[in-house]
């Protein structure tokens, strides 16, 4: 038989998942290095990427296909969790300091947790297209991966005790856990992918993925992101199974002893940095010592307005009233093609905190609450889907390596959220994350109302 042209493979493939390649784009623009001059900033809202301007083409080009479309897309448990944060964004944007600053504050939190969310959901039709977005997380943790290795190795990574050598990508060294997020994200999704049945090849190729990519994220020297990593990894191979969850940890149990105390690979400051995670209350450097200060801060702030907040971007403004006098005046940054940076402290590194303090209990409930929701939902699915293992990919949904994708990454991004905030380069892949999720926690409709999950 002769060989099918390329063309003939190239052009139904682009049909098919022609609703997807716009987030696929979206991906992928963050392998660019980004200006000095573009990314948020330390507050969480920032001035904007390119990636966030793509991200809003994204929600237009889903606007447009639903509109054509004419019929109801969101199933009435998504409309109802997706609209819910919404109201706390709104109530806080009226108590912000001026029109502008709370215009702005919501446009960010719409953009990051409704907006590019519902948008992914939307787009995202079947099995394969999700598979298709997880795997562009697998490429884009590798790639720049492959650059913070360089960057540890040749020492041209940001400044890390004295020493050019911490792996941040192409983030630069003013946005040190951009690398750390888009290799962790990889990292689970890789995971997860290595339990798609009935792919052997495939399965064998995420798992080297997995592989590679803890060594990067080990490199990034990012406690919180290590911490998130762990319990996503961990969620993954529970809901596998327990049998292979132990598997898989003794083996990389095992990597890790003979890479690290055996072949003394960046042992003394690995080893040092992991100890600082259980010695932050005995002997806290200055960045603990400040990331604490402004967590006493975010709750004074709300005792203070319990109810609606500060107002959106509020924190900064509020930050020295609050404070103690062990805040510093900010963080040092250098390296990786950057010279020294004093960097204001602008936000508390903590996602619930600084909800809590800018919105109150009303903006703190409504997200969080929809956040644990997609969680429930997605894990109640799995549960569902697990009753029809022997059939993959039949009535019950998509196949299993699907949910392990989307419970993994929701466990990762609530537990760094206790650690980090919205902010830099990298935030708009937090939206395409969640709306990843929410795919498989709460679906989208097809022609005639059903979810559409195959």
């Amino acid at each position: 038989m002769p060989r099918p042209h390329p063309l003939d493979v190239l052009l139904p493939w682009l049909r098919h998942n022609a609703p997807v390649l716009p987030v696929v784009l979206l991906i992928a623009l963050l392998a660019l290095p980004v200006p000095s001059a573009e990314g948020a900033s330390a507050d969480g809202t920032g001035t904007g990427t390119v990636a966030d301007a793509v991200s809003a083409l994204v929600v237009g080009y889903c606007v447009v296909r639903a509109v054509r479309a004419r019929q109801r897309t969101l199933t009435r448990t998504a409309a109802v969790l997706f609209g819910l944060p919404v109201v706390g964004i709104t109530v806080a944007a009226f108590g912000a300091s001026s029109a502008a600053t709370g215009v702005a504050g919501a446009a960010r939190y719409l953009q990051i947790f409704v907006l590019v969310p519902v948008a992914v959901l939307l787009l995202i039709r079947d099995a394969s297209h999700f598979r298709l977005l997880a795997r562009s997380f697998v490429g884009l943790g590798l790639w720049q991966g492959v650059i913070g290795v360089h960057q540890f190795l040749t020492g041209t990574g940001a400044s890390y005790m004295g020493e050019d050598i911490r792996a941040v990508g192409t983030f630069g060294s003013t946005d040190v856990m951009g690398m750390a997020t888009v290799v962790s994200y990889g990292l689970v999704c890789a995971l997860a992918l290595a339990h798609r049945p009935g792919a052997p090849r495939q399965r064998t190729a995420a798992a080297v993925c997995a592989a590679l990519l803890a060594v990067p994220l080990a490199l990034s020297f990012s406690r919180g992101a290590w911490i998130a990593t762990a319990g996503a990894c961990g969620t993954v191979l529970l809901l596998a199974g327990v049998r292979r969850a132990c598997r898989v940890l003794l083996v990389a149990g095992a990597a890790a002893v003979v890479l690290v105390a055996g072949l003394g690979v960046g042992s003394a400051m690995l080893q040092e940095r992991l100890s600082s995670i259980t010695q932050v209350t005995d002997a806290p450097d200055q960045s603990v010592t400040d990331r604490y200060t402004m967590w006493a801060a975010s709750a004074d702030m709300w005792r203070a307005h319990p109810v609606t907040g500060v107002g959106l971007k509020g924190f900064p403004e509020h930050r020295d009233s609050h404070a103690s006098l062990a805040l510093s005046s900010g963080s040092d940054t250098a390296g990786a093609g950057s010279g020294f940076v004093r960097q204001p402290l602008l936000s508390p590194h903590n996602m619930y905190l600084l909800v809590l303090s800018e919105q109150g209990l009303l903006g703190l409930t409504a997200l969080v609450g929809a956040w644990a929701a997609l969680v429930v939902c997605g894990v109640r699915r799995w549960h569902r889907q697990r009753a029809r293992r022997g059939r993959p990919g039949g009535p019950g949904g998509p196949d299993p390596d699907c949910a392990l994708v989307a419970c993994g990454l929701l466990v990762w991004q609530l537990t760094d959220f206790m650690y980090a905030d919205i902010g830099g380069p990298s935030t708009v892949l937090t939206g395409v994350a969640f709306g990843v999720a929410a795919w498989w926690a709460v679906g989208a409709r097809g022609r005639r109302g059903e979810a559409v999950t195959r």
